[in-house]
């Protein structure tokens, strides 16, 4: 189990809120050549990260059961997932489940092979290997502000057919 001790608090970068903390999982993720799909938590409430052990923790308010789609995986996320980091790979991990036919099991170790494959270890030393694309999410654009400010506006002038223009009239004179 990665421990999360105070000296380790004491050198890691800690953020707290669930948007910064979304944006950080994400940085971490692509820093350790992971897929950004991987962690997909919800309300997160911190995210610790100690670069000189690998060390990292993210607490959210409540578990949750997450559905890779791609694979029809179910994935349970304790409240605390915790685990020990280098590229390509998340080792003593912590809080982490997957369900396979019937039974919730434990994940351990996770390992990526250059984007083509990525493979989840139990500590009885079983493994399954699936597509890196699974664990993937498109990254959403960041359209600036007035961008969407334009196309609003220009949603709204938007020519109007004669048909149109006259059910609004008629709408309006009622």
């Amino acid at each position: 189990m990665a421990s999360i001790t105070e000296e380790v608090r004491a050198k890691a970068e800690i953020y707290q809120g669930d948007a910064i903390c979304q944006e950080k999982t994400k940085e971490f993720l692509k820093e350790k050549a992971l897929p950004n799909g991987l962690l997909p938590l919800k309300d997160i409430e911190e995210v610790g990260y100690d670069r000189e052990s690998g060390t990292v923790w993210l607490k959210q308010k409540q578990s949750i059961v997450h559905k890779f789609e791609e694979i029809g995986k179910l994935v349970s996320y304790e409240t605390v997932v915790t685990a020990v980091a280098e590229t390509g790979k998340i080792k003593k991990l912590t809080g982490v489940k997957a369900k396979e036919l019937l039974v919730w099991v434990t994940l351990n170790e996770i390992v990526a092979e250059e984007i083509k494959k990525i493979t989840f270890k139990t500590p009885a030393g079983l493994s399954r290997t699936f597509p890196y694309s699974a664990f993937e999410v498109p990254e959403k654009e960041n359209v600036p502000e007035e961008e969407k400010k334009d196309e609003k506006v220009a949603e709204e002038e938007k020519p109007v057919s004669a048909s149109e223009a006259s059910k609004a009239v008629e709408v309006k004179e009622v």
